[in-house]
């Protein structure tokens, strides 16, 4: 191979020479070795009470033997990561890619607009299918809309209207069961998955305490819900809010410290107190066989490109960004001090015998690679928009507006909404 990977290249690759195309990358604290990470957290029941029980620990197998590891990063969640970085570089203007959006500034002015990239189901998600689209001087459903119906009926053997619309879903998978067929609804794989485990896992404790400047101690009153949002509290129960027996309503317990004022004093979590690890383990899988398997009337192979392309940019542009995944979870490549080389993620090319051939490719070759594919598409798979450019902007419908409102009213009323 070149010292990136050509286009004619990975055109073989994804013809016929490979099944997939690989990345492993050994990580480790940015603190160090043996610093303590925070994987991300579960609900568990309240009769849970072993340590790190929040966590998705599992035993895997290594070299032989059995090894305890944890979950640091899912490959939901790292799709989410790789589609944020697609999203900044078409933002940029730098990606041409079909994307939707959803403005939901009448609603919720602090979220603005979210897109088939950012949406969780992708171009299949909620929100675009409760949301209007502007067509023929009319506003209709997005469903009901001439690009919502162009990828109800698309499927495996029928690929090109998801490709047309979003070709994200045909990288990361995609599952239109809330259309209008229902769980029959157009199903693709992934395949792309990328994950981040950790090796060698034991669970540790987190500890907490606040001390009160002002030196409010819990007893210094009773604490009733205001009348008003606005107030949110209150210690005089002729100004408390009334239940349907027109007793004051308390919050909580009705301590001080419910309305965050007072000590809090030690307390130790068990169950979610952070992990040390050996280290932590990237991998990358980017299933070529999988995009074979995708069917296009005309243009297949340009199509089957273009799609390995954008996975191999999603990639890279991720693990440009870092692995600053959480609080107290940021991960870096480790260094190999006997070989003087990072262990930072090496890409190759995996055979149908299972041999392996190393790829060479940085983030702006891959652009430039992703960019030429797209070019080289027949007219009728060529994308509608340019680069930073909608595919088209919903908005949302008044039953979705309400849901909105009334979620950050309640929310910011402080009630119980029960999501948590």
């Amino acid at each position: 191979m070149s010292q990136n990977v050509t286009l004619e290249e990975l055109r073989k690759l994804v013809e016929d020479e490979a099944v997939a195309i690989r990345g492993r990358a050994v990580l480790e604290p940015a603190g160090g070795p043996g610093d303590k990470v925070f994987p991300p957290s579960h609900s568990v029941g309240d009769r849970e009470t072993r340590d790190g029980a929040k966590y998705a620990f599992e035993t895997r197998r290594r070299n032989g033997n059995d090894v305890r590891c944890v979950l640091i990063d899912s490959v939901q969640s790292q799709a989410n990561r790789m589609e944020e970085a697609l999203q900044a570089l078409w933002t940029d203007k730098k990606l041409t890619l079909p994307v939707i959006e959803v403005d939901l500034s009448s609603a919720a002015p602090d979220i603005g607009k979210i897109t088939s990239l950012t949406a969780p189901h992708r171009v299949a998600d909620a929100l675009l299918r409760d949301s209007f689209v502007g067509e023929n001087g009319t506003q209709k459903l997005f469903r009901s809309s001439k690009i919502g119906r162009s990828f109800t009926d698309a499927g495996p053997r029928n690929a090109r209207p998801l490709f047309k619309v979003c070709p994200t879903g045909l990288v990361f998978g995609i599952w239109d069961s809330t259309g209008p067929k229902g769980g029959l609804g157009a199903k693709f794989q992934r395949a792309l998955t990328s994950e981040i485990v950790g090796i060698g896992a034991e669970a540790g404790v987190k500890t907490a305490s606040r001390i009160d400047p002002a030196g409010i101690v819990k007893r210094a009153a009773e604490i009733y819900e205001a009348e008003t949002a606005e107030e949110r509290w209150t210690y005089e129960t002729a100004q408390a809010k009334r239940d349907a027996k027109r007793n004051p309503v308390k919050i909580g317990d009705g301590k001080v410290s419910e309305i965050n004022h007072s000590n809090i004093p030690p307390t130790i979590d068990t169950l979610a107190g952070g992990v040390t690890i050996d280290h932590a383990e990237h991998t990358v899988v980017l299933s070529l066989a999988a995009l074979r398997r995708l069917g296009f009337a005309e243009g297949a192979l340009e199509a089957r490109v273009v799609l390995a392309a954008l996975g191999l940019v999603a990639v890279l542009a991720a693990e440009s960004r870092g692995h600053d995944l959480r609080s107290r979870c940021l991960l870096v490549p480790r260094w190999n001090e006997k070989d003087k080389k990072s262990e930072a993620l090496a890409l190759e090319a995996v055979a149908r015998d299972g041999s392996t051939t190393p790829l060479t490719l940085d983030l702006a070759a891959a652009l430039a690679l992703y960019n030429a594919a797209v070019k080289a598409l027949p007219d009728a798979l060529r994308f509608d928009k340019p680069a930073g450019e909608p595919l088209a902007t919903l908005t949302p419908s008044p039953k979705l507006a309400h849901l909105i409102t009334k979620s950050r009213e309640l929310a910011a009323a402080g009630a119980d909404v029960g999501d948590e």
